[in-house]
C-alpha cells in the first residue's frame, strides 16, 4: 500500500508544496513543530533513509539546500535546522524547519495547530524566497 507521501507526491492527497523535481518532493508539514517546517521526500518509495542509493542520499541534501536557505529568509530564526528521525511515516524524509535553539528540533513538544490561510501565508513566504 502506497505510504501518504507517495499519496501526496501523486496529487491524491492536496499538499502545500514547496518544490519538486525528478527525484524529489518538498512540501509543508501540515502538523508543523514551527511555522515554515517542511518536509523533503524521495520521490521513489523507500521507508529507511539510509536504504536511498548514493545518489539519491546525496541528491536529498542538494535538493534541500535552496529549500533550506529560502527558509531561513522567510522565518526569523538563526538558521534552518534538519532532522531525520523516520519513525512517523514509513517513507524516507527529512525535515527543514527554522530554528533558533536545539530545543526548536525537539519532536516529543506537541505540534501546532495552523490554519489552511496560516499554511498558504509560509507556502507563499518559502517559495517568494526561492524565485530570487
Amino acid at each position: 500500500m502506497a505510504s501518504i507521501f507517495s499519496k501526496i507526491i501523486a496529487g491524491e492527497i492536496p499538499s502545500y508544496k514547496i518544490a519538486e523535481n525528478d527525484l524529489f518532493f518538498a512540501f509543508l508539514d501540515v502538523f508543523p513543530l514551527v511555522h515554515g517546517h517542511t518536509l523533503v521526500v524521495p520521490k521513489r518509495e523507500i521507508d529507511y533513509l539510509f536504504d536511498l542509493n548514493a545518489a539519491e542520499l546525496s541528491g536529498i541534501l542538494e535538493f534541500a539546500r535552496p529549500i533550506a536557505k529560502a527558509i531561513e529568509k522567510a522565518f526569523p530564526c538563526s538558521r534552518c535546522g534538519i532532522s531525520v528521525i523516520g519513525l512517523e511515516v514509513a517513507h524516507a524524509h527529512v525535515h527543514l524547519l527554522p530554528i533558533n535553539s536545539a530545543d526548536d528540533l525537539n519532536f516529543t513538544r506537541p505540534k501546532l495547530t495552523l490554519s489552511p490561510e496560516q499554511l498558504k501565508d509560509a507556502q507563499q513566504r518559502i517559495l517568494e524566497e526561492l524565485k530570487k
